[in-house]
């Protein structure tokens, strides 16, 4: 692949245009309902042109339960760094 969009209709406008396959790179893959975003979820992936992945992509980071998951999903990588910190911080500590 050329990295170049393809010309087709947007599967969203119906429109010809310049065409992307958006690929998710979340890293909420976990799937079975947990951390899984809504790109993710769908079946299959979308073409869409510039403007309505834009949209798209608005509605996803100003909807307040994406926004409350990515919150809640921080606190938890927050409590495992601060977790890892202090064994490693014991492992140095016995080791002498």
């Amino acid at each position: 692949m050329t990295g170049q969009p393809i010309e087709a209709r947007c599967d969203h406008c119906k429109q010809p245009r310049s065409l992307f396959l958006y690929k998710p790179d979340c890293g909420l893959h976990l799937g079975n309902g947990a951390f899984t975003c809504p790109w993710c979820s769908i079946e299959r992936q979308p073409l869409l042109c510039t403007s309505c992945w834009s949209a798209h992509k608005e509605r996803e980071d100003n909807d307040p339960a994406l926004i409350a998951e990515e919150e809640t999903w921080e606190k938890i990588c927050a409590a495992n760094r601060a977790y890892a910190a202090r064994q490693a911080a014991q492992s140095e500590g016995g080791a002498r």
